[in-house]
């Protein structure tokens, strides 16, 4: 099957506009294609899409201070003028009906509005009476500058740990991954490897459907002409698999068993890269107690432990014939090929996550596939600034800005010396992940009393929900606040609700997936009372300083977050009055830059971002001025930090000689599998027409009536058995919940017998209700792509 760029774009908006029908037929609806030419009653500004972390530039069309039109940049890199259907709707998400305009206070059960003096003033009086049991948790959608600020206030001026994104739930195991072979985080390549692989392997994740944009430029060269190999492996046939050349099924967890399988066979035949090997890499394997860097291993032992794992033994846990596994060890072989693999929530969100990820990186190592266009082993995000402000700008509970670590003393020091805080001030304890946080905030003896919650709907998206949420609802002691732009599954049990600006109401920067920093400027204002999350931040710590909070004030008793402007006067941006009177997103950046420079992670200066659509960094200043952004990290050709005639190093090695890892990890079984009681397989995911939780998707019309709603897809063996016709309503349930939703048969996806899929983006149907809170050891990172689950027809007991 071809199918070029354009069509397949088209294809994807289309097919989102029409009938997703569960028995039934729905009127059909085509999403247009805006192609738009700039006019002159249109003011046209340039900003990254709202949504995943890929990317996209969009060029936003403004008139009445209103968002009336999107278009593809045709200036952009990342994509080169398409968008996917969510993109060209992208603007709509500002214009929901329900958009929160003022604060909410809950008085006597109810939420009521107050004044924005009285809910900063709630805020820094809640933190104030008990700084320690304060948590923040935000997320991948934090711009830059609402990170950095975030994690300031709570590392640098509460003197606390309890920060975390809900980027943890979705690639933490990436960033353990990373650091566990390389001694530091985020993708060596780059998008462009896209273009030059001869090979593409999907490794348990749909760009078809979920980075649709970058999947194109595949399917775009196979319509030229070009021989490109995509290779499908997945848990379930999806839209990635009816485009591919190969789709290899494989059981839930067995992904290790593949991978190990696949280095053995590179090292029985010889077809390894030795010459690669030898000068650039160590061995690694699992020590004992566990730790993220293991303990050394050598070659030889490495050979040793691989042997079990023979074609005939991985077909036997995994399922995936043996012809199949050698296959994927022979193109690994070949000199002559260039292989990229791409992965995303299947890897990560995984018991296993550091250990799959850690797996294939050595892989791409073993057969020396890495460091040249095309020859790449990389990690994709969800969130638009999962990299650049979750990884980067250092919001996870165990780091600080720029790779900085709260436990090492030196790092401590640098963040103390930049902020210019008193020594001693940063806690050298990690705080408490994303499920450690939550489980401590709903038990009533739990440690953390108060968490402040912004861009992020944990309501919907924490697994197990009935132990990490709910139980919020019957503790008077906790304090729960929300920033949000929306009613949603989380503000149901907010005591306060701050009404936030959105997208292009606000200034911004993101980091995307391809270490690409993007900025954009406010375009039109926020609806009502709404306000910046930053600037909520900034407020509060204010009032904390007003209050006689110390952490509040640096060591030499000024505000930790003054401005000044041109004339060294303080701008008092903690009043909304004067927030834009000076741009607080540059200087908050341009504080923040200088961390990126321990980890080579070096940004490009606001002024500069201003003139791009995103440079990747390491971003270097040239003998002539100019800056230079980094394709290929660790490759001499293109990487200034590389020692000349070293050709690869990987200079932030964790044994300090400029080597890779590759890691042994044996396979073993996930921690809950199906039995007599609940004999079925459970994974979740996302959805074409939605973004996460649906909190701004199913705000927009057109997506709304594309899929409208949650449902379970069902093996046709499985439904026969049970007696069950698509579109007939089916409960689900686990250990944990249960669950009715209708069931589709022969849809858009069809998963394997024995197992089940249901999406998350419906809060009025919560799969997490029924998911586990089983976690990877190391990256702290919940499994939501596989628990034990029974179906029956609704009906059986009069459900």
């Amino acid at each position: 099957m071809t199918v070029d760029r354009r069509s397949f774009i088209k294809t994807a908006a289309m097919s989102a506009a029409t009938t997703a029908a569960f028995g039934s037929s729905r009127e059909s609806r085509a999403v247009p294609l805006p192609v738009l030419e700039p006019n002159a009653t249109l003011t046209w500004n340039k900003a990254p899409c709202r949504f995943c972390g890929t990317g996209c530039h969009v060029l936003v069309g403004v008139e009445n201070d209103k968002v009336v039109a999107i278009q593809g940049d045709l200036k952009a890199d990342v994509n080169k003028g398409l968008l996917c259907v969510k993109g060209y709707h992208v603007g709509s998400i500002l214009y929901g009906p329900d958009r929160l305009t003022q604060p909410l206070a809950r008085k006597d059960g109810k939420l009521v509005p107050i004044s924005w003096d009285e809910a900063i003033d709630i805020v820094a009086r809640r933190i104030n009476r008990n700084p320690a049991g304060f948590a923040y948790y935000g997320s991948g959608q934090w711009t830059i500058p609402e990170g950095y600020a975030a994690n300031k206030f709570t590392k640098g001026g509460l003197g606390n740990n309890h920060i975390d994104p809900n980027a943890r739930l979705c690639m933490a195991s990436a960033v353990t991954g990373f650091l566990a072979t390389y001694g530091v985080d985020e993708p060596a390549g780059c998008y462009d490897d896209l273009d030059a692989c001869n090979v593409l392997i999907c490794w348990g994740n749909n760009p078809a459907e979920m980075h649709p944009v970058l999947f194109s430029r595949v399917l775009d060269r196979k319509t030229r002409g070009e021989k490109v190999t995509i290779i499908d492996m997945e848990t379930r046939r999806t839209r990635t698999s009816d485009l591919a050349d190969h789709h290899i099924l494989f059981k839930p967890q067995s992904d290790l068993a593949i991978a190990n399988g696949i280095a053995r066979l590179l090292i029985k035949n010889g077809t390894y890269d030795k010459a690669f090997v030898e000068r650039h890499c160590s061995f690694r394997k699992d020590s004992d107690p566990p730790a993220l860097f293991g303990a050394p291993s050598t070659f030889e032992e490495y050979a040793r432990l691989l042997e079990p794992y023979t074609p005939e033994y991985v077909e036997a846990i995994s399922g995936v014939k043996a012809d199949d596994l050698r296959m994927l060890a022979d193109l690994f072989g070949r000199r002559d090929t260039r292989i990229t693999s791409l992965w995303c929530m299947g890897m990560n969100q995984h018991t296993r996550g550091t250990a799959i990820n850690t797996l294939v990186h050595g892989i791409h190592l073993l057969s020396g596939h890495f460091g040249r266009p095309g020859d790449a082993p990389t990690s994709l995000t969800g969130q638009p600034s999962a990299c650049g402000t979750a990884r980067e700008a250092g919001t996870l509970a165990h780091l600080l800005p720029g790779g900085r670590l709260v436990a090492n003393e030196a790092h401590r020091k640098h963040a103390e010396e930049y902020w210019n805080l008193p020594e001693g001030r940063i806690n050298p304890k990690p705080g408490k992940h994303t499920v450690a946080m939550w489980e401590s905030f709903c038990q009533p003896d739990g440690e953390i009393d108060t968490i402040w919650v912004q861009v992020t709907n944990p309501g919907q998206t924490l697994p197990n929900l009935g132990k990490l949420f709910d139980p919020k609802a019957g503790l008077d002691d906790k304090f729960l606040i929300v920033s949000e732009v929306y009613p949603t599954a989380t503000t149901r049990l907010a005591d306060l609700v701050l009404p936030s600006a959105m997208w292009v109401e606000k200034n911004g920067i993101f980091g995307n997936s391809e270490r690409r920093t993007q900025q954009w400027f406010k375009m039109v204002e926020p609806p009502g009372e709404a306000r910046d999350d930053c600037w909520q931040t900034i407020a509060v710590a204010h009032r904390l300083m007003e209050l006689g909070h110390e952490g509040m004030k640096d060591k030499d008793g000024r505000f930790l977050f003054g401005v000044r402007d041109e004339t060294g006067a303080e701008v008092p941006v903690w009043d909304w009055a004067h927030y834009y009177d000076v741009n607080v997103d540059r200087h908050l950046y341009e504080e923040y830059r200088p961390f990126s420079r321990l980890k080579h992670k070096d940004l490009a200066p606001y002024d500069v971002l201003v003139e791009h659509r995103g440079l990747r960094w390491p971003v270097v200043e040239q003998a002539d001025g100019t800056w230079r952004e980094t394709r290929f990290r660790f490759s001499e050709f293109d990487d200034p930090y590389v020692t000349e005639g070293a050709e690869f190093q990987f200079y932030h090695s964790t044994t300090k000689d400029d080597r890779a890892q590759i890691w042994f990890r044996p396979y073993d079984e996930p921690p809950e599998m199906p039995d007599a009681e609940y004999p079925l397989w459970l994974s979740t995911g996302r959805v074409l027409e939605h973004w996460h939780t649906g909190t701004m998707t199913r705000r927009v019309p057109q997506l709304d009536r594309a899929m409208p709603g949650a449902y379970v897809e069902m093996n046709r063996v499985d439904a026969r058995r049970l007696g069950i016709r698509s579109g007939e309503k089916v409960v689900l349930e686990t250990k944990r919940g249960g669950i009715e939703l209708p069931a589709w048969i022969g849809g858009r996806g069809e998963p394997p017998e024995g197992t089940v899929f249901v999406p998350f983006f419906d809060e009025t149907l919560l799969i997490n209700d029924l998911t586990l809170d089983a976690h990877d050891p190391f990256s702290k990172q919940p499994d939501y792509k596989k628990c034990a689950v029974r179906v029956r027809k609704a009906s059986a007991e009069g459900a």
